[in-house]
């Protein structure tokens, strides 16, 4: 891809060998010839990922970000700092304050809404999902809600525990939110709602904490609602998330026990190993019809033991039957599925529904994603939109922020079309943006 920037201008990434920010720098590096660090404890994955770069392009650098000294070092003279190494509640605060001890220009990325009254969060949610809002939001003259919703697909295998990290402590507790004109408090996972995710049709999406509703009602501060839905397909995944959530949050199991959990269901090609035969009785009550909870509950205990993690996650699903958001045969299957290592069609997207009024009638706007999965750039996988999104917002970042001096969020910073183009800048193809991307001349005159 040719190079849109020619500069002496240092660009660091912190935890660089994690797979989504690998592709961030890969994008980034092919659309730009500025100099690259790649700081990361694992130093082996690191230096392979640079020597697959331009020769000179990029350095690696071993780094524990605990460690201040070598922290401040890294970071000291840096055009911008990206944030790519989770638990994100855990790293912001001293990779922050390194950078505002530095001085260096904009910090990028966080999924914590903690953490992003401090850091500028430019992934794809938070990031492209507050751009999206600001664009749904165009023309409405007063805002009354907004709902920003995503939906993950199924990755397994390879999901790492900082991911599974953060899916837990969104399954289950306090969850920040926007509600009835202002900050509230309201419990993870337990406020449901529909919205159509890419090509897939409606999806049941549950309220969990993000940013989004922290940093949104700045700029809509009379909107009466302002909340993030997110979902797990197949949809018993959601069950598991719920189960083990509030298990760890109650204190029946600890965090390292639910993700070692996790860990082993979704990276072990046969996790659920010797469930199947245990399960066939159950699989023949349903070619003639469902089976009661209490069956399925029975098979499924009697085979496993239910001990553990297992049985919170099995509770999560059992809640799902009764409350009507999974049938037995979807929970059952789901199971079989999982023991038989099959995994369905990638399903995955974001959409942000704006509603209010213009004119004094009502009217509701929204934006959302394309296709997904293989095939696809910029929803093939988190990954990939994790990564995408975050090199158009550094492109962004480097050219229309260096004048800017405090905290922002990316709808402070961002003009939605300049930054779907700048998506475009960093490989992904126009026809994937095409609920997002507006014709004409616009979008060309900022850029």
């Amino acid at each position: 891809m040719a190079s849109f920037i020619s500069s002496p201008k240092r660009v660091v990434f912190i935890g660089a060998a994690g797979e989504m920010c690998r592709i961030a720098i890969e994008r980034f590096a092919a659309a730009t010839d500025i100099s690259l660090v790649l700081a990361d404890i694992n130093v082996a994955a690191i230096e392979a990922l640079a020597a697959k770069l331009p020769a000179g392009r990029a350095t690696a650098q071993k780094l524990d970000l605990y460690n201040r000294p070598s922290l401040l070092a890294i970071t000291k003279g840096a055009s911008l700092v990206v944030l790519g190494a989770g638990p994100y509640a855990k790293t912001s605060e001293p990779v922050l304050s390194a950078c505002l001890e530095n001085k260096p220009s904009p910090c990028m990325r966080s999924q914590r809404p903690q953490a992003c009254r401090s850091l500028l969060a430019a992934a794809p949610l938070p990031g492209m999902t507050n751009v999206m809002a600001v664009d749904a939001a165009k023309g409405i003259q007063k805002v009354d809600t907004i709902d920003v919703c995503w939906l993950v697909g199924d990755e397994r295998p390879g999901i790492g525990k900082a991911v599974l990290e953060h899916l837990m402590h969104i399954a289950a507790g306090p969850c920040l939110t926007w509600a009835n004109g202002k900050a509230t408090v309201n419990e993870y996972w337990v406020e449901t709602g529909y919205a159509p995710i890419g090509h897939h049709g409606e999806m049941l999406l549950h309220e969990t904490a993000h940013p989004e509703p922290v940093t949104l009602p700045r700029l809509f501060p009379n909107a009466d609602r302002i909340r993030c839905l997110g979902g797990l397909h197949p949809a018993p995944f959601n069950g598991v998330a719920r189960g083990l959530g509030v298990a760890v949050r109650s204190q029946n199991i600890t965090l390292d026990e639910a993700v070692s959990f996790l860990l082993n269901l979704i990276n072990n090609p046969n996790p659920l190993e010797g469930w199947e035969a245990g399960l066939g009785k159950a699989s023949g009550y349903l070619r003639g019809g469902d089976i009661s909870l209490k069956e399925l509950w029975q098979a499924i205990t009697h085979t496993a033991g239910a001990l553990g993690p297992w049985r919170h996650a099995i509770f999560g699903m059992l809640d799902q039957i009764k409350t009507g958001e999974c049938s037995t045969g979807d929970v059952l299957s789901f199971l079989l599925d999982s023991a038989r290592g099959n995994i369905g069609p990638y399903c995955a997207g974001l959409t942000v529904r704006v509603t209010g009024t213009r004119n004094g009638m009502p009217v509701a706007q929204e934006k959302r994603t394309g296709v997904s999965g293989e095939g696809s750039v910029l929803f093939k996988d988190m990954a990939a939109i994790t990564g995408g999104a975050c090199a158009a917002f550094m492109l962004l970042a480097l050219e229309d922020c260096s004048e800017l001096s405090g905290v922002f969020a990316p709808e402070d910073c961002f003009e939605p079309q300049v930054f779907y183009e700048a998506l475009c800048r960093v490989g992904v193809p126009r026809n994937e943006l095409a609920n997002l991307l507006e014709d004409g001349a616009e979008a060309k005159a900022h850029l």
